[in-house]
């Protein structure tokens, strides 16, 4: 699943230059990596407690911006329910496309905008452009 997840991301880059962030990345960094490894995407990877020194921190509740300049797509695995409100307002004041996966069966928290939900092979996510 997570393989068809990187894979969409890079799809949607059409061999690109991109700017991407990962945002609460945590520890789980598998797509990351995945997409750190290609030569047409710049990654930054932002948590409120970074892991480690790749990591920057930043608070989506009252985000850096200057860290998102340039940024074309946001996405985010997992984050909380309450946290995901302030990614769409945080792509929406950047202009940048956002992909969130949610845990498994859970309903997305993103108020009065509607994102799209994707299948794409055996990864579930929802996509706001």
């Amino acid at each position: 699943m997570w393989q068809d997840f990187a894979e969409y991301i890079l799809n949607e880059c059409r061999n690109q230059e991109v700017k991407m962030a990962e945002v609460g990345i945590g520890k789980f960094s598998q797509i990351a990596d995945i997409l750190q490894k290609q030569d047409n995407i710049t990654l930054i990877k932002t948590d409120i407690n970074p892991a480690d020194a790749t990591v920057l921190k930043d608070d989506i509740t009252k985000p850096n911006l200057e860290l998102y300049d340039g940024i074309d797509i946001i996405y985010s695995i997992r984050p909380p329910s309450e946290l995901q409100p302030y990614l769409v307002k945080l792509a929406q004041e950047i202009d940048s496309q956002l992909i969130i996966k949610p845990l498994t069966n859970e309903d997305l928290n993103t108020g009065k905008v509607k994102m799209k939900l994707k299948n794409f092979k055996r990864a579930s996510f929802y996509v706001l452009r």
